[in-house]
């Protein structure tokens, strides 16, 4: 069975190993994780010929770079507009192979804040409930990567020709997100509702694969918050009681007590994750029938892209 493995030499904050994600725990407190970017997570895997939720490296702005110490072995790197750096540079979105001794850096480019290493072969990994997903705050699953750290490809495979994988336009940051308003808007005053759907917010620098606080026009709730705690998901606009919201991501509680003003439509998320601190926002209001619509219409375009690249691999 052929081998690979790879030596962290230096990895930023939230650098971890992912998976498709911890799926059908929400009811008993524990967050589904998974990539934040699940168009690009698929793509680098599908690239490889892996599963599309093979586990695989989410890489933050604060980069990442490894030694191979033992290969050949073949992989991706697909998401933000990242540098990708080994014999030569590149940019992301593409496929190279690594032999032993060779040194891979990835570093910020010009758009996006997560970009995923994909391996050729089995990354072997740390599993927690059945998957590989790493919660960030607690680090359990396939875990957070840090200097030193040593990874095992198994079955690794050597036999992709070094390509470009095509970058979809949907796969880019979007500044402009389709929100359906509620379920908690009875709590806010017209008033608000119009500041949330004319206003400009700008994401702020708490961001974490929990959630993202925004900065704009205040939107205090209407009443005493008294409301029960209820359950959360991802795309969740959560309002504190000092009227900032919060977007919550791969990582959101399980449930919470402060009123979800909005939920940005499900298919728009991979966008909104790749922008960055200090990137601009607004919110367009869609009815929940034609969120259902944008979501076909999305599911069907990266349903035709991935298998596009599962062919041409």
């Amino acid at each position: 069975m052929s081998r690979a493995r790879f030596t962290i030499t230096q990895a930023g904050p939230h650098v971890s190993v992912q998976d498709g994600g911890r799926h059908g725990l929400l009811r008993f407190g524990v967050p589904a994780s998974g990539p934040m970017d699940r168009l690009a997570f698929a793509a680098a895997n599908l690239a490889l010929g892996n599963p599309a939720d093979a586990p695989a490296i989410e890489v933050s702005l604060g980069g990442l770079a490894i030694e191979c110490t033992q290969g050949p072995v073949s992989i991706a790197v697909a998401g933000g507009g990242f540098g990708v750096e080994a014999a030569s540079k590149h940019g992301s979105w593409r496929v190279l192979t690594l032999q032993a001794a060779d040194t891979l850096k990835i570093r910020p480019g010009p758009w996006g804040s997560w970009t995923y290493l994909a391996v050729a072969g089995h990354l072997q990994s740390p599993v927690w409930l059945g998957s590989a997903a790493t919660h960030g705050s607690s680090g359990l699953g396939g875990g957070k990567l840090a200097v030193g750290d040593v990874l095992t490809v198994g079955d690794a495979r050597a036999n992709a020709a070094d390509r470009d994988i095509p970058c979809p336009v949907f796969a880019r940051p979007r500044h402009r997100m389709r929100v359906v308003l509620g379920p908690q808007d009875r709590f806010f005053a017209p008033q608000t509702l119009s500041d949330l759907l004319t206003g400009r917010f700008t994401l702020t620098s708490a961001y974490d694969r929990m959630g993202v606080r925004l900065a704009g026009p205040g939107l205090p709730p209407q009443a005493t918050l008294t409301m029960p705690s209820e359950p959360i998901v991802r795309g969740s606009v959560q309002v504190a009681g000092d009227g900032v919201a919060t977007v919550l991501l791969a990582d959101h509680q399980t449930t919470g007590g402060y009123p979800k003003i909005a939920t940005i439509v499900n298919s728009d998320l991979d966008a909104f994750v790749q922008l960055r601190s200090r990137d601009a926002v607004t919110f367009q209001a869609v009815t929940p029938a034609e969120a259902i619509e944008i979501a076909r219409t999305r599911a069907r375009a990266v349903a035709s892209y991935l298998s596009g690249i599962a062919r041409s691999q």
